[in-house]
């Protein structure tokens, strides 16, 4: 495990304002003094090493005086920058972090024979960022969607003092196909798995463009900024292996690794709240609301919300953060 100190920054690793536009683009330096100047918080791009050949593209914010730690951990097929807007606001009371899970955005893509991408592999991605980054798990509150989730609550049945609370939402912690997008469903099964990563891949535009509303009605839809989208579609294929295959290789021990949380269920002592996109269609309500009743977990449905919250509705996602610190 990598010290604090083996942070290594690349070319674009430098600080800059929080609209990390101009750090991606190559434009640090004026951002980052125009940032300082006027007292906006200030977002530090850069890779951290948290094992060997292992590297996470990762977005901090720290205010002169912190009230506490967030870690956002983001889903299919997002980058860190889902975070941007949300880190602006709540950059200006806590330290905010958020990287790139390994697959996905400027992180790593090691092959499969060396990283499963499998929910107890980001696990401990999750993990070694907490002790990589020195992060005070007293006062750190996680908020996790979508694939994030079910590593955050693995990793907490491991380390039950990994956070003070984890808020999570739109995921599927137990194996419950019926609950989920047919879609979802054959990408699970092994003889139709192959076929939808394909249809994944070959469909890549087609996702970035209309994922994040699909379902919604026309009265809720919502745009992505133009620097959002060209991340994600940047950070679709960083190499050999696309985010697309990524998501796939997950679902491939899904089922294997929501069993064993299920089996574990029981252990799970961190506080957890429960954030859900009442009109999500990958991953109906009812999951949710499973999965609050067997912990006692308070479920905040968000109304005419799909399955990314936190891009439709971001001043809610900061309402539950500061909750948790309360």
């Amino acid at each position: 495990m990598k010290a604090k100190s083996a942070t290594r920054r690349s070319a674009l690793s430098v600080a800059t304002a929080i609209s990390v536009s101009t750090a991606l683009l190559g434009g640090a330096g004026a951002a980052g003094a125009a940032g300082a100047a006027t007292g906006e918080p200030i977002a530090e791009v850069s890779h951290v090493d948290v094992d060997a050949g292992l590297h996470l593209r990762r977005m901090v914010v720290r205010p002169a005086a912190p009230r506490g730690t967030v870690l956002f951990l983001h889903g299919f097929p997002e980058t860190m920058l889902a975070w941007k807007e949300i880190s602006r606001t709540l950059g200006q009371e806590y330290e905010v972090h958020a990287f790139d899970w390994p697959g996905y955005g400027g992180s790593s893509r090691p092959p499969v024979e060396h990283f499963a991408y499998a929910p107890r592999d980001y696990a401990t991605v999750l993990t070694r960022y907490i002790d990589t980054a020195g992060l005070d798990s007293r006062n750190l509150v996680i908020y996790a969607t979508d694939i994030a989730a079910l590593p955050a609550l693995l990793a907490a049945i491991d380390r039950p003092g990994i956070a003070r609370t984890i808020i999570v939402g739109d995921f599927a912690p137990f194996n419950r196909p019926q609950y989920m997008q047919k879609r979802l469903q054959a990408l699970k099964e092994p003889a139709s798995a192959e076929a939808v990563r394909g249809a994944f891949n070959a469909s890549r535009d087609e996702i970035l463009q209309n994922a994040f509303t699909r379902g919604l009605p026309e009265g809720a839809r919502y745009a992505l900024d133009a620097e959002y989208r060209t991340d994600l579609a940047r950070g679709w294929q960083n190499g050999a292996l696309t985010s697309a295959d990524a998501f796939a290789h997950y679902y491939a021990h899904f089922t294997r690794d929501q069993n064993a949380f299920e089996a574990l269920l029981p252990s799970l002592k961190t506080p957890v709240r429960v954030v859900w996109g009442e009109q999500d269609i990958y991953i109906s309500k009812e999951m949710g609301a499973e999965f609050a009743r067997r912990t006692g977990a308070p479920l905040r449905l968000l109304p005419a919300t799909g399955h990314y919250p936190h891009l439709q509705r971001p001043h809610e996602t900061v309402d539950e953060v500061r909750a948790a610190f309360r």
